[in-house]
């Protein structure tokens, strides 16, 4: 039986990485006096690189060594994360990237039904605020697992932060719901155990979402119906947690 729903946040809960992170590193680049720019087709190669911090390593080491700053890289990273995360929030702040259709909707249905909430995500939980901001007043309780930022020394596609939100929620895989919306995500989950259902972004639409449980383009809403991708047959207009607990527990 479905006892709890575990969710990535960048590109599930809400879609933060084209205009969201991207658009923060590019600030906070500037601020720190560098020439560079990530632009859309860049960053989404970059996102093959799980964590925001590794993700500037990986650039400054192996794409684009002939732009890394002078002095201490480690520092220089921590100080251009710290920045980029503080731009990210004014960005949710003022609104300019809501919710990813249908999450709102689900997740309040899900508290309804007595589902266990979590979160399993790469990211810090400083960038977690505005989420809890945009979903609505104390949204950090409904959540009864935070795994996020540094929580484990291994990021997704390693099944860590996964297997860190089991144990905190004290179930086994076969009672837990994933949520992704990224092939490492899916990667992390299954290689958890579990059974998971992929919200693609334009990032993440051609990746390889095999085994997935449902792959669709979004949640869905009575206005705004889902398309389905792959995965179970599914044939509503949206996605509740009612039709999410009978494909999980379906034989």
């Amino acid at each position: 039986m479905l006892k709890a729903l575990i969710f990535d946040v960048d590109g599930t809960l809400a879609d933060t990485e084209r205009d969201g992170h991207r658009v923060a590193f590019n600030r906070a680049f500037a601020t720190d006096g560098l020439a560079i720019v990530w632009d859309e087709a860049l960053y989404g190669e970059l996102l093959a690189v799980t964590g925001g911090k590794e993700r500037l390593l990986h650039f400054f080491l192996h794409v684009r060594p002939d732009l890394r700053p002078t002095g201490d890289l480690d520092a220089v990273i921590l100080r251009l994360h710290k920045r980029k995360t503080e731009i990210y929030g004014e960005i949710m702040a003022r609104g300019e990237l809501p919710l990813r259709p249908g999450v709102r909707r689900f997740l309040s249905e899900a508290r309804a039904q007595g589902l266990l909430l979590a979160i399993a995500t790469t990211t810090t939980e400083e960038n977690l605020i505005p989420i809890w901001d945009a979903l609505g007043p104390d949204a950090r309780s409904w959540f009864q697992c935070v795994a996020a930022g540094d929580c484990v020394a291994a990021k997704k596609p390693a099944p860590d932060v996964y297997e860190y939100a089991l144990a905190c929620l004290n179930l086994t895989a076969h009672e837990c719901l994933a949520f992704e919306d990224s092939e490492n995500g899916f990667r992390a989950a299954r290689a958890a155990g579990l059974a998971t259902i992929i919200t693609v972004t334009d990032y993440t639409r051609t990746q390889n979402f095999e085994g997935a449980l449902l792959v669709v383009d979004h949640l869905g809403e009575p206005d705004r119906p889902l398309t389905w991708l792959a995965g179970v047959p599914f044939s509503g207009r949206f996605l509740d947690v009612s039709a999410a607990a009978a494909l999980f527990e379906k034989p």
